[in-house]
């Protein structure tokens, strides 16, 4: 991510650190072993909708399928990827394949996609106008700062005419390519949690679907601007440190996320503002 990682999250994964090493320390290597098949299994998610579908999983699907099943929430981007790449945890859940590239490199960590789960439409969301086109001249727009988000968002405002964008930049976008912006938008980088606290002192701000849930808006019915869902790529994964793909708990956990209960757990709960990816 662009922004520094701040102390409170610094604190927050080494108390994960503490809390989590006794129920996983058993399922820290390779595939796991037929001990490991029957320990719990720790899953780091964000609140909404992540957590959420988890404790659905937990609370009517897991005891049947033999899953012991336990579920962190964090609202951070970076404490569920190091979690999981120093075994504190065995998997996460909140983030899409894009960030997942960009953090490995970023951060020389090894994580993999198991599977993808749901998508949460991007959107723009205002408290000032109720059409993009009515921003004002010189508007102040709050936008994601980590690098996939940035340019996720950016390309949003591009798809729908507000700003124009370098050919083929795609998700590495940054304010530093945008070609043309005919109502001359101030950008505020923001951490991506941060945009819902901030969205009454901006113009508008570009909020990711699982925060805009969080924070209590509907991306369905309150964004400005949203996300076509047709071949988006930044579907939702969960996701492990490598060579654990096959651990027999997190196979379990991913064909249940997969299961026709879970759709329609995820279609009657959000309606529309969160998308089965299966």
């Amino acid at each position: 991510m662009r922004n520094t990682l701040k102390a409170t999250s610094v604190l927050l994964t080494a108390g994960l650190a503490l809390g989590l090493t006794a129920c996983s320390s058993s399922s820290s290597s390779g595939s796991g072993s037929s001990a490991d098949a029957n320990a719990p299994l720790t899953v780091i998610a964000s609140p909404t909708p992540h957590a959420q579908i988890l404790e659905y999983v937990q609370k009517n699907l897991a005891d049947k399928a033999g899953l012991k099943l336990n579920v962190k929430v964090v609202t951070d981007y970076v404490v569920p990827n190091t979690a999981v790449q120093d075994g504190s945890a065995d998997a996460n859940y909140f983030q899409h394949v894009p960030y997942l590239e960009d953090f490995n490199k970023k951060h020389g960590t090894d994580i993999v996609s198991v599977e993808t789960v749901h998508l949460e439409p991007l959107g723009l969301y205002s408290k000032k106008v109720k059409k993009a086109e009515e921003l004002a001249n010189g508007a102040t727009v709050g936008i994601p700062n980590d690098a996939t988000n940035e340019g996720r968002a950016l390309k949003l405002l591009a798809d729908n005419k507000l700003i124009t964008l370098k050919d083929g930049v795609g998700t590495s976008a940054t304010p530093a390519d945008i070609t043309a912006n005919p109502k001359n938008l101030k950008w505020k980088e923001l951490d991506a949690a941060q945009l819902p606290r901030s969205e009454a002192d901006l113009d508008a701000a570009v909020i990711n679907g699982n925060y805009a849930l969080d924070s209590g808006l509907k991306p369905a019915t309150d964004a400005i601007l949203l996300e076509k869902a047709e071949g988006n790529p930044y579907a939702n994964i969960l996701a492990v440190k490598k060579g654990k793909e096959n651990d027999p708990r997190v196979q379990k956990l991913a064909t249940l996320l997969h299961s026709p209960e879970v759709k329609q757990y995820i279609t009657s709960t959000f309606q529309g503002s969160v998308i089965p990816a299966f």
